[in-house]
């Protein structure tokens, strides 16, 4: 679940009371009509865990969530919706308001390569967008044409913290100087962080919406030019007590695609269409699978994409939750009420533009009653099967958790139809990011090495470019990995 970096051409402040936001986020019996006009409305919530915190507005003093000692996740019981809440309160503290006039996470962050090293401004402009490539699959995203008369790709750019980075250097060190200790169980500390964000130009949004999106100057590699650019979607990448493998939560405007619509589905899979015109999906248009499917041409452009499961809640036909995943019904449907739920309070309790923002779900593995030891040990275990989905699995949360921006290919993979789709073919964040993986060092690479440090896949190509690999090399053998990975998918699906 990661961009990489490499260069492809080819406020008001609404103050609220306790009551009312309590009122907000109250249990309600009525449907979701969320964003009319794009597929079903799923579910009807009932039953509700999660709520947004008073003390998170206004926006502009959003507090930090707490993750360590003390913390909600400082226990050997955890719940679904304190994951959900974690999500929510990082986002809105990454994205509050500084003096001047950035968000915290590009005042505070460091923005790197795909590599992990610092990306320098260019013409006095911070933000360096050089990478058009989707994580893993290299697959090229492009803009509606009809959405505002023009075409444009979309950029990624990755953000880490000074924790992250430090650890990171320290076990480079390590490493590169004992290359037997590729296979370790060190692990990330809690509060360790990656930012992961895409963008699109503003001139590809209708002037009378651009002011929905979050607006920043960038310059540009491919076009070797400076341009305001649109936020289109952000992954929260961070780890917390008890939780080495970091939560994955994902975000994305309100406005972006369309929606497969399970409610309609029974015995084939339904066309997916949109009454509006979107961000990527043109008003009139119809897509199937091929449109999300990765192939030698999506790493051209692909458009009119939707999204397969809303909130990363696998469904089957007449929209029925999935049944045999790591989670029962119950829970799944709980972790779609949560979500809806938090959405529909923190969108009530803003009055910036991060209310056209939504939270899609986040995915985590269940630690509860475990060690330290006895987490990292669960999580090399694992293996590359880590985010499987199915009942034997430790994943929780939204179990096809995705950004529509970033894993547009990754949300069907290896499977020729969505209708017959089952919770051995569902695919999460956590089905590229695991504790297993092929690192080269020099001109050496060691397969199969293992440590929950490999959940970064920047740190694993620090350790490779920092070792002498070059940066194309590195790009050429993640790709391959990717492709391994899908026609590993493929051959099993066709069994």
């Amino acid at each position: 679940m990661k961009t990489k970096f490499s260069y492809h051409l080819t406020l008001l402040i609404l103050t609220i009371t306790f009551t009312s936001c309590l009122y907000s986020c109250k249990k309600s019996k009525e449907p979701i009509n969320d964003e009319a006009g794009r597929g079903d409305t799923y579910a009807i919530v009932e039953d509700v865990e999660s709520n947004c915190n008073p003390a998170w507005f206004p926006h502009s003093q959003t507090p930090p969530p707490m993750e360590g000692n003390g913390s909600p996740f400082d226990t050997t019981s955890t719940t679904n919706s304190i994951f959900h809440e974690w999500s929510w309160q990082k986002f809105l503290w990454l994205t509050k308001p500084m003096d001047n006039g950035k968000t915290l996470f590009e005042d505070s962050l460091t923005l790197v390569t795909n590599e992990l090293l610092p990306i320098e401004p260019i013409e006095g402009v911070a933000l360096v967008l050089t990478d058009v490539g989707q994580a893993g699959s290299d697959g090229v995203l492009i803009s509606n044409e009809s959405f505002n008369g023009q075409t444009d790709t979309v950029y990624y750019g990755i953000y880490a913290n000074n924790i992250l980075l430090e650890v990171a250097d320290s076990m480079k060190s390590v490493i590169l100087n004992d290359t037997s200790k590729v296979s370790n169980t060190a692990t990330f500390p809690v509060g360790a962080l990656e930012v992961k964000t895409s963008w699109v130009q503003a001139s590809t949004i209708p002037s009378g919406q651009q002011s929905d999106y979050y607006l920043t100057k960038a310059y540009i590699t491919p076009l070797q030019d400076t341009a305001t650019v649109a936020l289109l979607g952000v992954h929260v990448v961070g780890v917390v007590k008890n939780h080495p493998e970091f939560i994955w939560a994902t975000f994305e405007h309100n406005s972006l695609a369309g929606r497969y619509d399970w409610a309609s589905t029974t015995d084939q899979d339904v066309p997916v269409t949109s009454n509006e015109n979107l961000m990527f999906f043109a008003k009139g248009d119809t897509a199937t699978i091929k449109n999300i499917t990765y192939t030698k041409s999506t790493s051209s452009a692909a458009e009119n994409v939707f999204t397969v499961f809303q909130y990363g809640i696998p469904r089957t036909a007449e929209n029925a939750i999935m049944p045999h995943t790591s989670q029962d019904s119950a829970t799944n449907l709980s972790n779609y009420n949560n979500i809806v739920r938090l959405n529909e309070c923190v969108s009530e309790s803003l009055s910036d533009v991060w209310k056209n923002y939504f939270y899609n779900g986040s995915v985590w593995i269940n630690t509860d009653g475990l060690t330290h030891d006895q987490q990292v040990e669960l999580m090399i275990k694992a293996g590359g099967s880590i985010g499987s989905a199915d009942s034997t699995s430790s994943a929780r949360g939204s179990l096809a958790a995705f950004n529509i921006t970033m894993e547009t290919f990754a949300q069907t993979f290896g499977v020729s139809q969505i209708h017959t789709m089952d919770a051995s073919q569902v695919f999460n964040c956590m089905g590229c990011h695991t504790t297993v993986a092929t690192v080269t060092v020099g001109k050496s690479t060691f397969k199969n090495s293992k440590s929950p440090l490999y959940f970064s896949h920047i740190f694993r190509s620090y350790l490779s470019v920092s070792s002498g690999v070059s940066v194309d090399e590195i790009e050429k053998l993640r790709i391959q990995e990717f492709i391994d990975v899908l026609e590993r998918e493929t051959d099993f699906n066709k069994k």
